[in-house]
């Protein structure tokens, strides 16, 4: 398995997921271009789009550091153009850029409601939009969302159904897009994690420390990508991926590396 000479454009890679999956393509030498909308430090969250670009030269890649914001097409546009200006073409599709506000629907502002659904579905939407032209001449073309299964259960909405709608449309676009796409050969899934991943986000929003604790390093996303990405584009898709059983089904079950911290109680996320 190699993604040697691929091309990988990753939605919110400045920091997270985005870039272990950008980071793990790094090693085997691809071309990882850097979406995010990250241009400054922050010090609630660490990376820009700058400093994960140097991170992907380091780790053996070839980094296109872009400051795009998704929720303009625009910009959408004018990031995949230089990316296929760059590389000749794009072989991956990473939609990981998301938002999340966990609130009830009367503790919801609209403001949190837009963002929401404007970077976590409309901007996968557009994404893939903009992406599917290059996609379709591309050998072996995989899209990516990081989304939930679609498990329409009462439970995954009832707490903070503006975040769940938004990640869902995620998984439909999954979902549709898988079937639209079939005969041209992209490849479009879902990959979820089982246990909460150790990102800012994690930390900042839903516990602080003692969350992170038990979280999974993410790397285990990283590793479980990787997988997805070398399977034949036509014979993976429409898949709702969870990251430990796709490392199962490699081989790998012994996940103790990617524990923050193996001695603490494992912390599910949520949708599983």
């Amino acid at each position: 398995m190699s993604l040697r000479g691929k091309t990988l454009f990753i939605t919110g890679a400045s920091r997270g997921i985005g870039l272990a999956i950008g980071l793990r393509a790094a090693r085997d030498g691809a071309n990882v271009a850097i979406i995010a909308k990250t241009a400054e430090p922050d010090p609630r969250l660490p990376g820009t789009v700058y400093t994960a670009a140097k991170e992907i030269e380091d780790a053996g890649g070839t980094a296109l550091p872009l400051v795009t914001d998704i929720r303009f097409e625009d910009q959408v546009a004018a990031a995949v153009a230089k990316t296929v200006e760059t590389f000749g073409g794009i072989d991956i599709l990473v939609n990981n850029a998301s938002a999340i506000h966990l609130t009830g629907t009367t503790s919801t502002p609209m403001k949190r409601y837009d963002l929401m659904h404007s970077i976590n579905t409309r901007g996968t939407f557009v994404c893939s939009a903009a992406c599917v032209p290059h996609l379709k001449k591309a050998a072996n073309p995989h899209v990516l969302n990081l989304s939930p299964p679609l498990n329409m259960e009462a439970r995954w909405f009832a707490p903070h159904v503006a975040y769940t709608m938004a990640k869902f449309g995620m998984s439909l676009c999954v979902l549709g897009m898988a079937e639209e796409f079939r005969r041209d050969g992209i490849a479009f899934n879902a990959l979820w994690p089982r246990s909460t991943i150790a990102t800012a986000a994690v930390k900042n929003l839903l516990g602080g420390d003692q969350m992170v604790r038990g979280s999974r390093k993410p790397e285990i996303m990283g590793d479980a990508a990787y997988v997805i990405f070398n399977r034949p584009s036509r014979e993976c898709t429409g898949n709702f991926f969870i990251d430990d059983e796709v490392l199962a089904s490699s081989g790998k079950t012994d996940l103790t590396e990617y524990a923050v911290d193996p001695t603490a109680t494992l912390m599910p996320d949520f949708f599983v």
